[in-house]
This record gives C-alpha cells, structure tokens and sequence, in this order.
C-alpha cells in the first residue's frame, strides 16, 4: 500500500468493518498524530476494545499487523501532515466536517501550485494564444470546469466551445485545424471517451493540453500535459477539492492569456463590465 492511501483506505473500508473495529477507525481518524506513537495497548484502551481487535483492524486496512500500520500512518503524515487531520468521519459534528471541507480544499490547493510545472503553463498559454480555436472537453464533474473555463475565456475574445457529449467532442476535434487547441479536463485521468476524442484532435493537427493526474492515460498522451494531483479523504463524500484545483489552473492560464494580450484586452473588458452594468438591479 503506499502511504497516501492508508487513510482513504480506511474511510473506504468503514462501512464493511465489525463495529469494535470501526472505533478503532474513528479514533485513528480522528488522532492520527498521537496514534503513531502509541503501543498498541495504548490505542485499543483509547478506543475501548482489545488488543486483538487493533489487530483485526490492521489486517482489514491492509496491514501486516499494527507495527506495520503505525509504519504506513507515520510515513502518510510525513508526506502530508494536514491528511489524516481532514478526514470525515461519521461522527464529526457541522462545525467539524465544515472546517475540513475547507481545510481539504486549501491544502490541496497548496500541493498542486508547489507541483505545477511552469515550463508547461508557458507553453499552454503560448499554444492558447496562438490557437484559431480553444475548446474544453470533460465529462461529469468535470464538464462544469470545462464549461466554467469557456465562459472565461470568450471574455478574453478567444473563439471558444465546450463540449461534454463523447459525439459532439469527436465532431469538434475532427473540425479542427493545425494549431487550434482542446483543454481536455479529466479528474480521472482515465476516461476512454476523452482519449479518443484527443487522438481526433491530434491527427488534425491540433495540440491538446491535459489537466489530469500525473502518470495518467490523458496526461501521457497530451501534447502539453498540465499534471494536477488532488487525492484527498474529503473525496469520498465529494469531488469537491480536485474540481477547485482544476478551476484554478484555468484561471491560472486565463490570466497568462489575459496579460499576452495586454491592454486592448484591458479596453473589451471593461466595455463587457459596462454593458454587464444595466442587466443589475440598483
């Protein structure tokens, strides 16, 4: 197992354990740092259950035994102090699982600017600039960034669409031309539809820019791969932390293209802002 995982395991796994197992879990959760350095005595009268039952535990999470577990709980903390402190559980209260949504969020934010590869986003934003076309294409959570990122760079008086049919993705991406540019956006990494629309694309001459996870199928067949990995507990409940991280590197590119093209941009923008002005309520 490696040691991001543990904890995601765990939360996996709760609904499939006995219920003195679970209190093992929920304890773990919620005290990862005190448990790394516990016997394991000390966590099964922590959590009011014996010895073996930590055991069970262990085993059930994909554990050899407690050492073993105490082991992959250290190393996940060292990577990532924040991750076993944002977990949900069942049992949080509103002002619990409300700071760790938020919590989750930040963090993941956090990595992914520290993991971004500049040389990238330059030539993301250059290909952006050049390009006749820029579409978006994702599907699921996904389609809602794709179609957020058309929206901001149609402000930007960029040609741009957004598609979230496989049909009307492989239409677009057998219409484009040489240098015309589709930001496929994928949380996965592994959607077929989507590769296939991006080999379209590829064979018309056209560059694809990926947002998807490092080492993924999308991220390996891009042309220009913008790597955004956002494996968080908070994820079982919702998407929530990988959706924002995605919208932020669109902003991140928008503003890129926004300051290529300098202040004439600046002049249709503030034209929108006043015609925007009279659909508002006084």
């Amino acid at each position: 197992m490696k040691p991001a995982e543990l904890t995601q395991t765990i939360c996996d796994t709760l609904s499939e354990l006995r219920k003195s197992e679970r209190k093992v879990a929920d304890f773990v959760l919620r005290n990862p740092l005190n448990v790394i350095h516990m016997r394991i005595v000390d966590l099964a009268k922590e959590a009011e259950v014996s010895e073996p039952t930590v055991v069970r535990f262990c085993r059930a999470v994909g554990c050899h035994g407690f050492q073993d577990f105490k082991l992959a709980l250290a190393q996940q903390l060292a990577s990532s102090p924040s991750y076993g402190q944002i977990a949900v559980t069942d049992t949080d209260s509103t002002r619990e699982y409300t700071h760790k949504v938020f919590d989750s969020t930040v963090d993941t934010l956090l990595k992914v600017r520290e993991s971004l590869v500049l040389d990238r986003l330059e030539a993301a934003v250059a290909a952006i600039c050049n390009a006749t076309r820029v579409e978006f294409y994702g599907f699921g959570a996904s389609a809602a960034v794709a179609f957020d990122a058309q929206h901001k760079f149609f402000r930007l008086q960029i040609t741009s669409a957004a598609y979230s049919d496989p049909h009307l993705q492989n239409m677009s991406a057998t219409s484009l031309h040489q240098g015309d540019v589709v930001i496929a956006i994928s949380q996965s990494g592994r959607t077929q539809a989507l590769l296939d629309s991006m080999e379209l694309v590829k064979n018309a001459g056209g560059v694809v820019i990926a947002l998807a996870p490092s080492g993924s199928p999308i991220a390996r067949n891009a042309t220009i791969a913008i790597e955004v990995d956002t494996k968080e507990d908070i994820q079982i409940y919702t998407p929530l932390s990988s959706r924002i991280a995605h919208l932020a590197v669109i902003d991140v590119l928008a503003i890129g293209v926004a300051q290529k093209k300098g202040p004439r941009l600046q002049e249709h923008l503030q034209q929108l802002q006043s015609g925007l002005a009279s659909l508002r309520s006084h």
